[in-house]
């Protein structure tokens, strides 16, 4: 059986995960974009957008790479609130989604499975984190689980013990304000400990298990 994995979570100096103010036209939050710098010369994010080069880093390949199926909090799938008011959004990326996997997505709102491009199929999970981990394992098979975010998913998957790596990439900018990774949590308590750290120009990249 594969592990549940955070990796390529990016995560600012003061130890954000997005900007404030969350919108439509923002979603990552008012300087939120910022925190993937690191990211966006990569060889994986230009392949996602269709564009060739880039640079072959192995922490974004391993963000992408080795994944039987993906956890999602709602806002990472979009910014509506509440009940769906149609079925008319499919999520940030268009027909043709990065996950080519089952991605299962925490919601209080029931909706049906969405099937998209390239092996993507969105589930909406109403019951709760555990209830959305044992479909995505029991969907990912010998492959990992990726935690993909956002901030207040991994915080509930990590006070539950149930990431077995987590990846970060520490960008070199402060964001004063927004969603807080790890406030109130007692890493050393829950078994975490740090076991590779690679600076690099665009960001440190610490890696932690348990």
């Amino acid at each position: 059986m594969g592990k549940v994995r955070v990796r390529g979570f990016a995560v600012s100096i003061d130890g954000f995960g997005a900007g404030p103010d969350q919108s439509l036209e923002q979603p990552l939050g008012r300087r939120g974009a910022e925190l993937h710098n690191w990211f966006y010369p990569t060889r994986i994010f230009r392949s996602m957008l269709g564009q060739d080069g880039g640079t072959d880093d192995r922490f974004a390949r391993a963000a992408a790479e080795g994944f039987g199926a993906f956890i999602l909090g709602r806002n990472m799938f979009g910014p509506i609130r509440g009940e769906w008011r149609d079925d008319a959004w499919k999520g940030w990326w268009g027909d043709d989604p990065p996950y080519h996997a089952p991605t299962f997505i925490l919601t209080h709102h029931a909706r049906a499975p969405i099937v998209m491009e390239g092996g993507t199929t969105f589930h909406f999970v109403t019951d709760g984190i555990e209830a959305a981990l044992a479909r995505a394992k029991a969907a990912a098979g010998d492959l990992d689980v990726k935690i993909g975010g956002g901030v207040s998913t991994v915080r509930q998957y990590l006070l539950a013990g149930a990431i077995d790596e987590l990846h970060l990439a520490q960008s070199p900018i402060v964001l004063g304000r927004g969603e807080s990774l790890f406030a109130g949590i007692d890493l050393p308590g829950l078994g975490y400990r740090v076991t590779e750290v690679v600076p690099t120009e665009l960001a440190t990249h610490l890696v932690l298990r348990r």
